[in-house]
């Protein structure tokens, strides 16, 4: 047993990538389980309103007990009926309610994708803000070893007499104050993971590095957000038409089957009835009702006004924010080069100036400067590789594709 469990540890502690990562959070995550009830709850409504095209049919029973009755009166009916009823044309209330369910559910069915993307969108936000918190992180504490080697030097060159107790307590400080920015990182790190794992529904011990695609999109696809809403905008109008169709004739048949039966009663009463059937054809037509019905209408076709202006101000936001991620690709690729050249360059004067304070041609601050540049540097190119991954997700989603596709 001991064996397997060693045998599958590399397999346990393998790093993640930010496809399983999607993957699972498309599963677990509780908002997008909670978007995809309401799709099948906008199925049923579907299913619900072809229904109205079909007779309805009830069943009940009743009792009648009649005191101080007449001559044509019965003391106790007992009856039991059946109704069948249809509605032959209803000014095309039900079409249109029909529809309007439609509509809702294709609604939902984009905002369940709109909703996958965003929190996609998002955890790529936290991934590679996690890379490069993990990546300043290593870089302070490679610093703080260095510090921590030349304290030691120097208390020691110090026990000589070669050095000062302003040169220790000078990098004592510098040593104590990357314990400190450390700690800092490790709590963002702590924070950012947490958000993480919050959107994907379970812990995540390790990241493995993840790239985009670098494919060239030149033409937009409508997000889901929008079609969502546009859809949203066609229910309201179907809304409106289903209340006008009060104005329209409304036609029912209906039919009442009934079964009679008596208390104490001489068998020769001449009121006494059996059975009954009894059919009904009604003609129904509002003609007047103080414009309520006009008002109320009026109220959805605004609403679906709303909606589309807020439709046409989305599609202008994401063709803006499609052409600056175009931009701020380009962007970060000079960012990239010129932090590598800068990179490159810290790390060989640390180097040489680690060299000198070691051998006491240069003094304490020219040491601390060259590592904090070094630093700094590592810092920011690592920093920079990782935006540079989320600004081609964010070129991705806001050219209406799914990032998942793009990702190697």
């Amino acid at each position: 047993m001991i064996k397997l469990l060693f045998l599958m540890l590399p397999f346990l502690s393998a790093a993640e990538s930010l496809q399983s990562i999607l993957e699972y959070a498309y599963q677990n995550n509780n908002n997008i389980k909670s978007s995809k009830y309401i799709k099948e709850s906008k199925l049923q409504e579907v299913e619900s309103q072809k229904s109205g095209y079909l007779p309805a049919v009830d069943i009940g029973a009743s009792y009648t007990n009649t005191s101080n009755r007449t001559v044509f009166q019965i003391k106790d009916v007992y009856a039991g009926y059946a109704k069948a009823e249809f509605d032959i044309y209803d000014g095309g209330a039900r079409s249109a309610l029909v529809q309007k369910a439609k509509d809702e559910f294709s609604s939902s069915l984009h905002d369940e994708e709109s909703l996958k993307q965003e929190l996609s969108l998002e955890i790529v936000g936290d991934f590679y803000a996690i890379l490069s918190l993990k990546a300043s992180l290593k870089a302070k504490e490679d610093a703080k070893r260095s510090l921590q080697e030349q304290l030691e030097r120097v208390r020691q060159f110090r026990g000589a007499g070669l050095a000062t107790e302003d040169d220790v307590e000078r990098l004592r400080a510098s040593y104590e104050r990357a314990l400190y920015e450390i700690e800092s990182l490790k709590y963002k790190l702590l924070e950012r993971k947490s958000s993480l794992e919050l959107k994907v529904g379970r812990e995540i011990e390790s990241f493995d590095n993840s790239y985009f695609k670098e494919a060239d999109i030149s033409d937009i696809e409508t997000q889901d957000a929008v079609k969502s809403l546009v859809y949203k905008e066609r229910a309201l109008k179907k809304s409106a038409d289903a209340i006008e169709s009060i104005y329209y004739p409304n036609i029912k048949a209906e039919d009442i089957y009934t079964v009679y039966e008596y208390g104490d009663i001489a068998e020769d009463h001449f009121a006494k009835i059996d059975r009954q059937n009894v059919f009904m054809l009604t003609l129904n037509m509002r003609i007047f009702d103080y414009a309520s019905t006009k008002e109320a209408r009026e109220s959805m076709l605004l609403s679906a006004k709303a909606l589309n202006e807020k439709i046409k101000y989305m599609s202008k936001e994401q063709k803006l924010r499609y052409e600056l991620s175009i931009d701020r690709i380009k962007s970060l690729k000079v960012k990239i080069k010129s932090a590598k050249s800068a990179l490159v360059a810290a790390s060989s004067a640390f180097e040489t100036i680690n060299e000198k304070y070691s051998a006491g041609l240069v003094d304490y601050v020219v040491y601390l400067d060259a590592l904090s540049a070094k630093t700094d540097a590592t810092s920011l190119y690592e920093s920079s590789l990782n935006e540079l991954q989320t600004a081609y997700a964010m070129y991705y989603f806001y050219s209406g594709r799914d990032l998942e596709e793009f990702i190697e």
